[in-house]
């Protein structure tokens, strides 16, 4: 149960991007109904498409700007999002997220002043702060805290996990 990202952005730019064509014709079919002088000259629009040829090179332009945006469009939709949920077993899901408040927690120990924990699909990378002058053993036991934490959480497939150690520099 892998739950993926929705691809809302790409779906809401394509529909405004509709929906401002579909009103912009609509005013015009409107403005002609009522005999206004529409928005865009209907005959000159109409004129300039008649006397375009298939071999123009505005033609070719705007079929390659289309299929540019179609072929976007179609990776956008086929190639999956960034996992939401990270797998415990067949039927049950923990949160990235959640997962990686719990890891920052728990990779904040003595002598640890921040934690940055970053979760993917095979590794949870740290990276953790601290204002000793000797770090030694440090990253081994920010490791050990990490690799019981992700022990108890009993996911289908356990990470490596990666603990980089910065010493921060102390002002005098």
């Amino acid at each position: 149960m892998t739950r993926r990202s929705r691809r809302a952005l790409p779906a809401t730019l394509t529909a405004l991007v509709l929906l401002a064509a579909s009103v912009l014709v609509a005013v015009c079919a409107i403005q002609l109904a009522v005999g206004e002088t529409p928005l865009l000259p209907y005959d000159s629009l109409a004129g300039l498409l008649h006397d375009t040829t298939w071999s123009a090179q505005g033609v070719a332009v705007a079929g390659g700007v289309a299929a540019a945006i179609g072929l976007v469009l179609f990776l956008v939709a086929v190639v999956p999002g960034r996992a939401r949920t990270a797998a415990l077993d067949q039927h049950t899901a923990v949160s990235v997220r959640g997962l990686r408040n719990a890891l920052r927690s728990a990779a904040v120990v003595d002598g640890v002043e921040s934690a940055a924990v970053k979760v993917r699909r095979r590794r949870v990378r740290a990276v953790v702060r601290t204002r000793r002058a000797v770090v030694d053993g440090l990253g081994d036991t920010v490791r050990a805290a990490l690799e019981h934490r992700v022990g108890e959480f009993a996911l289908a497939r356990p990470p490596q996990v990666v603990v980089r150690v910065k010493a921060l520099r102390s002002t005098p």
